[in-house]
């Protein structure tokens, strides 16, 4: 490897946070904005027949109060996909329908906090209430439609209807999955559940709108996805997007969640309308009742095996909760199969066949392994329980029907896995986790059992034949570069990891590399950073722009020297004519590309992969059950990883971390809970549980590196499939202290003890 790739860079901007440096949204937003906050609702699902805002416009300092009468009657979706989006278009700004307890219903603009706040309190509405559907088993051809209207769109054919509650519905199979069940030795049928899970970024929602002086709407905001958010805006306020230009500071965690527009478009309207700067900011409760939460996933899963443990078949039916909206809807579901039947080679048969359903509850969206994490903790729990049903250890169970280099994945859209070290991190996970020694379990003597469990996963690098990742270079005087690219570094330091592409293609120190990034007006079109596609596509962007900067500054030398190109050479400081010994610095060559020179040094590329390939993970937790109250601790983690070439190591393995972290939490303490109501009754932090650093246990991360030939340096993605293994890793481990099989997370005491209770009781 180069100088920088493969090595444990630190990141550009790191002393920059360290220092509490003014970089994120409410930093830059200037003192006289307008604040801009919705009244929202408190039933799930009801009419609005009356709303009257009089007494709201007497309170001093207030600006605007804004109805369902006051904006446009054009559906759109706040999915930040690329277009024509799989999601509906199925929102509007403010709709006299309202579909969850929390939908807006006016947006209030004042002077500061109070007066707005004081304004909400004097809006009356009077409200029609009608039945929720809030059971997505209940939803499908359910009379009661939450979404009735006739302008309501889908755009692409993902077998969406309205008129169902039917956000999108698929099928697929190779082979007759029944005929191959009935001839199984063994058969494990389950049902498995996973809750819509907050992503919990540190920073909430938040977004800065302003008129420039060319009457254009400029928006500032926390996201992942500067040109989707201009689609979305020009949509939802009906105005050409040339008029709107997205940019975005630094990012407080996104992990999803800002890849759907929840904040932008109430500040965006507010300023169109007013002329004025605004902002909003999400308050905790806001983002806990009114935001994009991971997709309510129910996954039936059916794995059919001989005697011997090699598996026949596996079929998948998943029942996805999408909520009010159907953003992300369509595509999250995709994953819990295509990401989770293709670990397994050599099947004669699969099914894997989905409905994702309109409820009156939050709508969901993009979260960190986007339906792949439910996915793979359905199947991966229910390889599991295979392995207890023939008495095998699930790691030779694994080790003998797992994916290689090599192999085709029917379920996996036909590709071939052309880097896969999955094999060796089972075995670095098996070393790491003294696991010969720890399996099943160890009774401590003291009330308290010791065991283990395990799970393998997958993701993807790129949406293949979709995604597209650009890269502008700029050879500038004194010869450092501008990188310009539109991905958004979300505290994962892709800004950092770029630039040390650039640097170690272009033999140049990373400080001469100045990245910009994330502004739809000067950055090359990318289509966000979003499905774990940065440093794969974007990345392979940069690597390709600057094999032609090389070339480029080498034809210019060949000019200055009047020779040859191919008698030139380039070491990343000095242009040299190799017939004569000549020389001129990169300094020089930059100052006289700029002095009568017809052929600018600047180099645009895009790249698209027609390919996806996976990263891949293995996952062993230990942890220690307390018999008495069933109450978990864990003790290790282990996470060996494939992502191909880690670019920076450093930032690899704190993803990693991250992502452990996240799943633990997952596992055992992030729980929602709606009354019947329609309720969410986790509104902040005090109720929906997050793991601290202590609640996680000691995490060991290790990386058994492939070479993807189609990535940059051989890079796979790394940023989703380190949340996947926590959940079935953590659930085999509970079964093996107790006996008992929890199929629902969270993996609470109470849920532990009471099926304790019930084994003992038979």
């Amino acid at each position: 490897m180069g100088k920088y790739v493969n090595q444990p860079i630190m990141k550009t901007d790191a002393m920059a946070l360290l220092t509490g440096k003014p970089v994120y949204v409410n930093d830059i937003a200037p003192k006289d904005c307008l604040i801009v906050k919705v009244l929202r609702s408190p039933h799930a699902h009801a009419l609005i027949r009356e709303i009257d805002t009089k007494k709201a416009f007497l309170v001093p300092g207030i600006e605007a109060v804004y109805t369902y009468k006051d904006v446009p009657q054009e559906r759109f979706t706040l999915a930040g996909q690329t277009y024509p989006e799989p999601s509906p278009y199925d929102r509007l700004i403010l709709d006299q329908r309202v579909r969850f307890v929390g939908d807006p219903v006016a947006i209030v603009a004042g002077k500061d906090e109070a007066c707005v706040n004081k304004a909400m309190k004097l809006i009356k509405v009077t409200y029609e209430v009608l039945t929720p559907v809030l059971d997505a088993h209940e939803a499908l051809d359910n009379p009661i439609l939450i979404h009735p209207e006739d302008n309501w769109r889908s755009l692409a054919k993902v077998g969406a209807d309205n008129k169902r509650n039917l956000c999108a519905s698929g099928s697929e199979e190779l082979g007759d999955v029944e005929k191959v069940l009935e001839e199984s030795d063994v058969v494990v049928d389950q049902v498995y559940h996973v809750k819509a899970n907050q992503q919990a970024m540190m920073e909430t929602f938040r977004t800065y709108t302003y008129m420039d002086y060319n009457g254009r709407l400029n928006i500032v905001s926390s996201t992942q996805i500067v040109f989707h958010v201009r689609r979305v805006i020009a949509n939802a306020l009906g105005i050409p997007k040339y008029k709107i230009r997205v940019t975005k500071p630094r990012i407080g965690g996104g992990f999803g969640a800002k890849q759907t527009s929840v904040s932008e478009v109430y500040p965006a309207f507010v300023t169109w309308k007013t002329g004025k700067p605004a902002k909003m900011i999400f308050t905790r409760e806001e983002s806990q009742t009114a935001s994009s939460p991971r997709h309510d996933m129910e996954i039936h899963v059916r794995v059919g095996a001989e005697k011997s443990g090699k598996l026949k078949t596996i079929s998948v039916y998943t029942l996805s909760n999408t909520g009010a909206y159907g953003e992300h809807g369509p595509t999250t579901v995709g994953l819990s199969g295509h990401k989770s039947i293709p670990l397994y080679h050599d099947l004669e048969a699969y099914r894997f066949s989905y409905d994702v359903v309109y409820t009156n509850r939050m709508s969901s969206g993009a979260y960190r392994g986007y339906g792949a994490t439910q996915g793979c903790f359905a199947v991966e729990s229910a390889i599991n329980e295979l392995a207890d049903k023939l008495h095998m250890d699930p790691l030779e169970l694994r080790l003998m029907n797992m994916v290689r280099e090599g192999d085709v994945m029917p379920a996996y859209y036909g590709e071939q896995t052309n880097s896969c070290a999955l094999d060796r991190c089972l075995l670095k996970a098996k070393e790491l986790m003294k696991w010969d020694e720890k399996y099943p379990y160890r009774d401590m003597g003291n009330g308290k059992i010791r065991s283990v469990g395990v799970a393998m996963t997958m993701q993807g690098s790129g949406i293949s034949g979709v995604d597209v990742g650009s890269a502008t270079l700029k050879l500038n005087d004194e010869g450092f570069y501008t990188l310009l690219i539109g991905s958004a570094d979300m505290g994962t330091g892709c800004d950092t990891i770029l630039a040390q592409i650039a640097a170690d293609c272009l033999d140049c120190n990373l400080d001469q590399i100045t990245v910009r990034a994330a502004d739809t007006d000067t950055s090359p079109y990318d289509s966000g950073s979003y499905a774990s596609s940065t440093t794969y596509v974007t990345g392979k962007a940069v690597e390709r722009a600057a094999e032609q900067m090389r070339e480029k500054i080498m034809e210019y030398g060949s000019k200055m020297f009047q020779c040859p190109v191919e008698k030139v050479e380039f070491d990343g400081k000095f242009v040299k004519n190799l017939e004569n010994g000549e020389k001129e610095s990169l300094g020089e060559v930059a100052y006289s590309s700029q002095c009568g020179f017809d052929g600018i040094l600047e180099v645009t590329v895009s790249h698209s992969s027609p390919v996806s390939p996976p990263p891949f993970m293995v996952g062993m937790a230990e942890i220690e059950l307390d018999k008495e109250t069933g109450s978990v601790e864990m003790i290790n983690y282990v996470g060996v990883v494939d992502c191909g070439t880690p670019i920076n190591t450093n930032l690899a393995r704190v993803q990693t971390e991250g992502g452990i972290g996240q799943g633990i939490g997952m596992a055992l303490f992030e729980d929602i809970q709606y009354n019947e109501k329609g309720k969410l009754l986790q509104n902040s932090f005090m109720q929906y549980k997050l793991p601290t650093r202590q609640d996680m246990g000691r995490i060991q991360v290790e990386f058994e590196s492939s070479y993807e030939q189609t990535g940059p340096f051989g890079a796979k993605s790394i940023g989703e499939v380190v949340i996947n293994t926590p959940a079935p890793a953590i659930a085999h481990a509970v079964h093996n202290a107790t006996g008992c099989w929890i199929r629902e997370l969270p993996l609470t005491p109470e849920k532990i003890l009471m099926k304790m209770i019930d084994r003992d009781k038979k």
